[in-house]
């Protein structure tokens, strides 16, 4: 009778630890779909632009289409690699700060990351200006060179809008105010559809009108955010321009840096695999087949990059608040639903290639390489899915450093060498790219996981609470630079 009853105390035990199991599943999901719906939903619409805009030039000329293509593919990529990167640190010392409540800092490490992130881009912007030379050098095909410059020259301020547009959302993201992001982002997508429809198909502007659409969108985006924060609604982490933002730059600079390299070493492998395709024969057909998939993927991308921001802030704020608990639970979590999402995407992609490429060109030879690549681009997809979770939990925890040799290791030692091995020597030209490309990112997301599992989370949150306050202003100190009170 006595074992009975022991037998039913324990199971009652484990009935009441499974219920609280699945109630601490629920409170996270619950937290993490707050930061990760309106992100998802903000970059799937914010890069729906570009998507968009290659779509109306897609249907314009095939030779503009390519030019477009690989400007997009090496230029963008190129510079936005590095502002999105150096900007990264804006989304780990905000969502830091945020967790350990120093509210008054969180404007400041904004107002750093547009000086850091303007300088840099404003460094970069000559490979926009000489963009022929650049691609001629390169051994490009002479035709798409020269139609590249003046796509590359009406792209210029598209760069400078993703300095402030995407170092607002980190800002407004790491506090949670996610919704006004989505609002923002869907209002400047449907403005874009609006005007590309416009532009070059009624006032038939061509490439022109196409960028001109795309320019304005992007900039109606950064007026709105601006309007935003100025007017009040950010008041405890907005305290207005400070001259305390070009104070303690260099430190803000090293992590910037670490940061950059680190996002902009992934975003420019894909740059590298499809300047080898240039080299193949028929070019058009090749950069226009390797980046109809890429920008399949990359669309599918932001769904994972909303990850990359729940992790991120998840981690980040539990970190500040110095809960190490949290933040591993908070890492499990995010990590299942993104390899949830994983699956079902790269099914549909499997599925529906051929009609997806159908959307971006009238050529049947492109639509038709494109569906015969269908079974890489579902295993991009979800490894586009998956890999930005852990890139997340590095920048939540600030490992931008070690990160940035991690991909130099597995992208350009591992997935180039073997994606130029099969393309050239083995003969399967595109296909044998994009194998090399899958290489690097697995072994990418591989090495993740290992610094995942075996970082001492408490060591982090001694940092976390280093970092933060060898930084950290006093509130009078702040208003005191903004020359409003002492």
């Amino acid at each position: 009778m006595d074992q009975r009853v022991e037998e039913r105390l324990l199971g009652s035990e484990d009935e009441a630890e499974t219920r609280g199991l699945r109630w601490r599943i629920w409170d996270e999901t619950k937290t993490m779909w707050r930061i990760a719906f309106p992100a998802i939903l903000s970059r799937v619409t914010l890069y729906g632009i570009i998507i968009v805009t290659q779509a109306f030039i897609g249907h314009i000329s095939a030779l503009q289409f390519a030019a477009f293509a690989i400007v997009q593919t090496i230029l963008v990529r190129f510079v936005s690699g590095v502002t999105l990167g150096m900007s990264s640190a804006t989304e780990t010392l905000c969502g830091q700060a945020f967790g350990a409540k120093q509210y008054h800092m969180m404007g400041i490490y904004l107002q750093r990351s547009w000086i850091v992130s303007t300088a840099a881009t404003t460094v970069l912007i000559p490979a926009f200006v000489f963009a022929t030379p650049v691609f001629t050098l390169l051994g490009e095909d002479a035709s798409i060179a020269e139609e590249a410059e003046p796509v590359a020259l009406g792209l210029i301020p598209v760069m400078y809008s993703t300095v402030f547009s995407a170092t607002i959302q980190m800002f407004l993201q790491a506090q949670q105010r996610n919704f006004i992001v989505i609002w923002f982002a869907a209002v400047s997508f449907l403005l874009h559809l609006l005007l590309s429809w416009l532009f070059v198909m009624k006032l038939n502007w061509g490439l022109a009108g196409a960028l001109g659409a795309m320019n304005v969108s992007c900039w109606s985006l950064v007026v709105a955010e601006f309007v935003y924060i100025l007017g009040g609604w950010c008041g405890e982490t907005w305290q207005g321009f400070s001259t305390a933002a070009f104070s303690s730059l260099w430190p803000v600079v090293k992590l910037s840096v670490s940061s950059g390299v680190m996002l902009c070493l992934e975003l420019w492998y894909n740059s590298v695999l499809v300047l080898l395709a240039g080299y193949m024969e028929n070019a058009t057909v090749t950069i226009s087949t390797f980046s109809i998939c890429l920008s399949i993927a990359a669309w599918i991308l932001m769904i994972g990059l909303g990850f990359l921001v729940a992790a991120s802030v998840r981690v980040s704020n539990e970190l500040g608040r110095g809960n190490t608990t949290a933040a591993k639970f908070a890492i499990k979590v995010v990590f299942s639903t993104a390899t949830c999402f994983g699956l079902v995407c790269a099914v549909l992609c499997l599925l529906y290639s051929y009609q997806i490429a159908k959307l971006f060109t009238n050529s049947e030879e492109v639509d038709e390489a494109v569906s015969e690549l269908s079974y890489l681009l579902a295993l991009s997809v979800f490894l586009n899915m998956v890999q930005p979770v852990l890139t997340g939990v590095a920048i939540g925890a600030g490992w931008q450093s070690v990160v940035a040799f991690v991909n130099i290791g597995c992208y350009y030692l591992i997935g180039v060498p073997i994606g130029a091995l099969l393309g050239y020597v083995a003969h399967l030209e595109v296909k044998g790219i994009w194998i090399g490309m899958i290489c690097g990112v697995t072994s990418q997301l591989l090495a993740l996981v290992y610094m995942t599992w075996k970082t001492n989370w408490n060591e982090q949150v001694i940092r976390a609470s280093e970092r933060l306050n060898r930084w950290l202003l006093k509130p009078s100190e702040t208003l005191s630079q903004n020359g409003t009170e002492d």
